[in-house]
C-alpha cells in the first residue's frame, strides 16, 4: 500500500511538470525578427503543429496520470511503480525540450540584423532546389541556420527528432564563413541534395548498379567498392552540380582546400570521398553534364595545387585506380532510371540545358543590361550565372557580394509579401500556434 504522502509527492511532481509545460509557446510569439526574416509559412505551421501535438498530448497524460494516482485502483501500485510511472512522462517533457532548443537554436538568428534576412533568401534558395519539375514527391518545408565551421550538414525532414518524433522540416547549417559569397549555395544545394536523395531512394537504387560493377572481381573492384561506400556525398555534389554548374565545383574545392595530408588522408571505413577524389569525382560529373574545356583547365589547376607525385605508391595506385573509374561513373549515374524516377535518367531531372556554360555566360552579358530580368530568374539559376561569372573573371569578390546581399533580401521580401503576416496565434485552443492552454 502506498503512503499518502507518497502520492501527494507524485501529484506535486506532476503539477509542476504541467506548470513548466505552460511556458513551452509558440515561436510566433516569442522570436524577434522582421517579417523579410522569418521562415515561410508552411514551416512555420509545420513546426508549430508538431510541437503543439506533442505538448497537448503530454498535458492530456499528465492530467490522466494525476486522476490516476488520486483514484483508488492505483493504490495497490508500490510508490517505485508510481515513480517509474511518472518519469516516463518526464523524459517525455524532455524530449519535447529537446526538440524545442533545436528550432530556437534556428529560428533566435532570424533576429540578428542582416544574418536574418539573408537566411531567409536562403530559405528561398533551398525551396528552389528541392522542388524538380515533374512532382517526384511532396517536398517538406526547409529552413536554414548559420554554423561555426566550414562544411554544411542537415537534419532531414522526416527523420527522427528525439524521443522518435518525425521531424516536420529539414533543417539545414551552413557555415557561417562562406556568408555572403556564390560557394555557399554549393554548400547549401549538397544539402539539400541528401533530402532529395532521400526522397527519391537514388542511393538504394544507384547501388544495386555498383553493386553489378563491383560483383565483376578484377583490380577494379575495390575502386567500385569504394565509389558505392560514397554514393551518397557524390549524389549530393551531383545534386548541386545539376543546379549550379561548374560553381558548383568552385564552392567545393573552397571546403576542402586543406593541408595535403588532410586532403589526401584516404579512409576506406566513411561515407566521405577524401577531399583530393571528391573534386575530382565533381570535375567529372561536371564534364559529362556540361561538356565544355573549362572543366579540363580546373582538373590540370587541382593538381597543380594538390599534386599526386609525392605520395606513397599505395596511394598512387589508389587514386589511378580511382581516376580511371571516373568517366564510366559518371555516366552510370547520369543514365541511371529507376522507378521513382518514373524511367526518366536522373539527369533529366535537372535543367541541364539551362546550366550550359555557354547559356550562362549569355545570361550575365544580358542582366548586366537589363537587370529587372535577373529579378525574375529561379534562385538556383542567379547562383549558377554568378558562379560561372566569378569561374570566368568577369565578377570580382566585392561585386558579387552585393550582388548576392541584394538578391537575398529580395528573395526574402518576395516571399513575405507573397504569404503575408502569420494569423495571431489562440491560447485558448489547440491550434498549430499555440503549444498550451
Amino acid at each position: 500500500m502506498r503512503r499518502a504522502a507518497d502520492t501527494q509527492f507524485l501529484v506535486n511532481e506532476a503539477l509542476a511538470l504541467f506548470s513548466r509545460l505552460q511556458t513551452v509557446r509558440s515561436f510566433t510569439l516569442n522570436m524577434p525578427m522582421v517579417l523579410a526574416a522569418a521562415v515561410s509559412a508552411p514551416a512555420q505551421t509545420a513546426i508549430n503543429a508538431h510541437l503543439a501535438r506533442i505538448a497537448f498530448d503530454l498535458r492530456r497524460r499528465l492530467k490522466e496520470f494525476i486522476r490516476w494516482i488520486r483514484a483508488e485502483e492505483s493504490q495497490n501500485l508500490t510508490t517505485a511503480q508510481a515513480q517509474a510511472k511518472f518519469v516516463l512522462l518526464k523524459l517525455r517533457f524532455n524530449n519535447l525540450l529537446d526538440q524545442v532548443d533545436i528550432f530556437a537554436d534556428v529560428l533566435s538568428q532570424r533576429g540578428e540584423h542582416g544574418t536574418g534576412t539573408w537566411l531567409a533568401g536562403l530559405d528561398v534558395l533551398a525551396e528552389d532546389a528541392l522542388c524538380l519539375p515533374g512532382h517526384y514527391y511532396d517536398p517538406p518545408p526547409l529552413i536554414c541556420f548559420v554554423e561555426r565551421g566550414h562544411g554544411a550538414a542537415i537534419r532531414r525532414a522526416r527523420t527522427r527528432l528525439p524521443g522518435g518524433d518525425d521531424n516536420p522540416v529539414g533543417v539545414i547549417q551552413i557555415p557561417r564563413e562562406r556568408m555572403v559569397g556564390s560557394g555557399i549555395a554549393s554548400s547549401l544545394i549538397h544539402e539539400v541534395g541528401h533530402q532529395g536523395s532521400e526522397l527519391l531512394e537514388l542511393t538504394t537504387s544507384l547501388r544495386a548498379e555498383l553493386d553489378k560493377e563491383a560483383a565483376k572481381g578484377g583490380p577494379e573492384q575495390i575502386g567500385w567498392l569504394l565509389l558505392n561506400r560514397w554514393l551518397n556525398e557524390v549524389l549530393s555534389d551531383f545534386w548541386a552540380l545539376g543546379h549550379l554548374g561548374i560553381g558548383a565545383t568552385y564552392g567545393l574545392m573552397s571546403v576542402v582546400s586543406l593541408p595535403s595530408y588532410f586532403v589526401f588522408r584516404i579512409g576506406t571505413d566513411g561515407p566521405h570521398p577524401f577531399p583530393w577524389i571528391r573534386v575530382r569525382l565533381s570535375l567529372a560529373l561536371g564534364e559529362a553534364l556540361y561538356p565544355h574545356p573549362q572543366w579540363a583547365a580546373l582538373t590540370r589547376q587541382w593538381g597543380d595545387l594538390y599534386p599526386t607525385a609525392g605520395l606513397t605508391a599505395s596511394k598512387q595506385r589508389l587514386i589511378e585506380l580511382l581516376v580511371s573509374l571516373l568517366p564510366r561513373f559518371a555516366q552510370l549515374v547520369l543514365n541511371h532510371r529507376s522507378k521513382a524516377l518514373r524511367k526518366q535518367r536522373l539527369a533529366d531531372l535537372f535543367p541541364v540545358a539551362e546550366r550550359q556554360p555557354a547559356q550562362l555566360q549569355a545570361l550575365f552579358r544580358q542582366w548586366q543590361q537589363q537587370p529587372e530580368l535577373r529579378e525574375a530568374a529561379a534562385p538556383s539559376l542567379v547562383f549558377a550565372v554568378i558562379g560561372q561569372a566569378r569561374a570566368d573573371g568577369v565578377l570580382t569578390a566585392p561585386q558579387e557580394y552585393q550582388l548576392l546581399t541584394r538578391q537575398l533580401t529580395r528573395w526574402a521580401l518576395n516571399r513575405a509579401r507573397t504569404y503575408g503576416q502569420p494569423p495571431a496565434p489562440r491560447l485558448g485552443a489547440p491550434t498549430s500556434h499555440s503549444l498550451t492552454s
